[in-house]
């Protein structure tokens, strides 16, 4: 037998998931599965050594000659991504040209091999759509659409630090701690000084330009204008891409000269993944023509070497100062790293993202610091004002469930019940004196039907998770949850979980600190009696199930 290049136990599924994409050895591989099965048998880590097995034997089957006319786009794109060889992308395009010659098909194949030929500066080149597509017409040609930099320089971290109702959000100030923490640490590394700036935009925000200072910002670049009391679009993006740029020409570098900087464009930019900052950070990056990483919650800045032809040129380079983005991935399983990296034919500034509120703790404030605060001039055009709100109700305070002691969680275990189900988390809830009331995007997003009198905590600012708030309690209870990351970064900061499921398979057990095998509608009446007298049986409140 095979001895296991590592073993599954000493690692949670989350970190299990990197660890083994740097296994290539198919017999280690499962020499790692049957350590996992003979072991903690974890259904999650079990499926992803199996996927990587997956991978190696797909790899290792004879490739059949491909004949578009047989697949569907999808297929055929998929099925592309593993031919290197342009004589043979030069078949397919031929085939599927002399039969149903798909539009879609054909620009699959020709980006394809643009990919695998990128380090041949003609195939490179970039030819203007007015010019590849002459037979079209083209209603968007005005549009004021900025190309990537060429032999353009980049400096610093900005950070655009966002106001609502004219207060600075607590996100923002959590980011400005962290990305002091990466330029501190990038200083280090690369022994190259470049500095945190913080983006105001709105009303009457210089106010604000102490506190970004004293939370970590060394440069307060701010645009003042009682038009944009309110978020807007086109101008927010307007001013924020003009401070980038600091009125240069974007496609021959040469910004307007600044005391306090020196280069084209900023090197790396964060936003906050709030409602208003995910809106800003597309539209911005687009504007920008670079990419986009959203709804994070790790950053870390260090060289990486990339193979991929696509974004080489058919050798290994190595990319230095990449900001390495981290955010749950779809399959709930792992988290997955985004780099900011384009094909060898353009440069890729800024590399940006988004970042989910309450994924770093806020930075005690320095009123000591010192910084330099910058006034950016721009006129606004009227044209960007042609809408307006006349009239408009704001939600006052909404639900905040973070400061809690205590936070019971319900997810898609109630949908047996729901209504009686959202009366049972309710009744736990009163049985504390400091709790209140959570639920999974499950619920969120699922068709059930609740009776009106619990109709309003089915709502979705009630959500813990990724996509809703972060909580920290000294005690959740998470009921009828299963458990993915995404869900997981909303919660796994508290001190103490349990976890009721009837699933004894689900992820939520690889994280909680008790778990209880059984049915919330047992369960959960069973606790609130157990808190009300004072008194807990831990079997009879698991109805006979198990416990840990």
């Amino acid at each position: 037998m095979t001895e296991p290049p590592l073993d599954p136990g000493e690692y949670t599924i989350q970190e299990l998931g990197p660890e083994i994409q740097t296994i290539e050895d198919v017999d280690g591989l499962r020499a790692i599965l049957e350590a996992e099965a003979a072991g903690e048998n974890r259904a999650g880590a079990k499926t992803l050594i199996e996927s990587r097995i997956e991978k190696f034997s797909e790899d290792e089957e004879e490739a059949g000659e491909i004949d578009p006319a047989e697949m569907t786009a999808a297929e055929v794109g998929n099925a592309l991504q593993d031919i290197d060889d342009p004589d043979e992308l030069e078949r397919i395009r031929d085939a599927e040209a002399a039969g149903e010659s798909r539009d879609s098909v054909l620009t699959l194949v020709d980006n394809r091999l643009d990919s695998v030929r990128g380090s041949d500066e003609e195939a490179a080149a970039v030819v203007p759509p007015e010019e590849k597509h002459p037979d079209l017409d083209h209603p968007t040609a005005d549009k004021r659409h900025v190309r990537a930099l060429e032999d353009g320089t980049y400096g610093d971290m900005w950070m655009y630090c966002e106001t609502q109702a004219g207060e600075l959000i607590d996100a923002s100030l959590e980011m400005l701690g962290k990305a002091r923490e990466l330029m501190d640490d990038y200083t280090d590394e690369y022994d190259a000084e470049e500095k945190v700036v913080a983006v105001l935009v709105g009303d009457d925000v210089a106010g604000h330009a102490e506190t970004c200072i004293e939370h970590g910002a060394d440069v307060v670049v701010y645009h003042e204008d009682a038009r944009l009391s309110r978020f807007r679009h086109e101008p927010y993006t307007r001013v924020f891409c003009d401070m980038a740029r600091w009125g240069g020409d974007p496609g021959a570098g040469n910004p307007d000269p600044a005391e306090w900087r020196d280069y084209d464009e900023p090197r790396y930019v964060l936003f906050p993944a709030t409602h208003n900052g995910r809106d800003l950070s597309a539209l911005v990056q687009a504007e920008l023509d670079s990419g986009l990483a959203s709804d994070c919650s790790g950053l870390y800045i260090e060289n990486a070497v990339i193979s991929n032809p696509a974004k080489t040129g058919g050798e290994d380079r190595e990319f230095e100062r990449v900001l390495h983005m981290k955010r749950p991935d779809f399959s709930g399983f792992e988290y997955s790293t985004i780099l900011c990296l384009d094909n060898p034919s353009r440069e890729f500034h800024p590399q940006g993202a988004s970042v989910i509120p309450g994924s770093f703790e806020t930075p005690e404030p320095d009123p000591e610091r010192e910084g330099e605060v910058v006034e950016h001039e721009f006129a606004l055009d009227e044209e960007w004002f042609r809408v307006d709100v006349e009239e408009f109700d704001r939600l006052e305070g909404g639900v905040d469930l973070t400061g809690h002691e205590v936070i019971v969680a319900l997810g898609r275990g109630i949908g047996a019940d729901p209504t009686h189900g959202m009366e049972l988390g309710l009744d736990l809830v009163d049985a504390f004196e400091d709790a209140a009331l959570g639920i999974s995007r499950g619920i969120v997003t699922s068709s059930y039907q609740f009776e009106g009198h619990v109709e309003r905590y089915a709502a979705e600012e009630r959500q813990i998770g990724e996509t809703g708030q972060e909580v920290e309690p000294d005690l959740y209870v998470a009921a009828g949850i299963s458990g993915a990351i995404q869900h997981k970064v909303g919660m796994d900061e508290s001190d103490t979980i349990v976890a009721i499921n009837t699933d004894p398979e689900a992820d939520i057990r690889d994280f909680s600190d008790y778990f209880i095998d059984g049915d919330l509608f047992e369960v959960l009446p069973r606790l609130t009696e157990a808190l009300e007298s004072g008194e807990l049986d831990a079997e009879a409140v698991a109805d006979g199930g198990e416990t840990e």
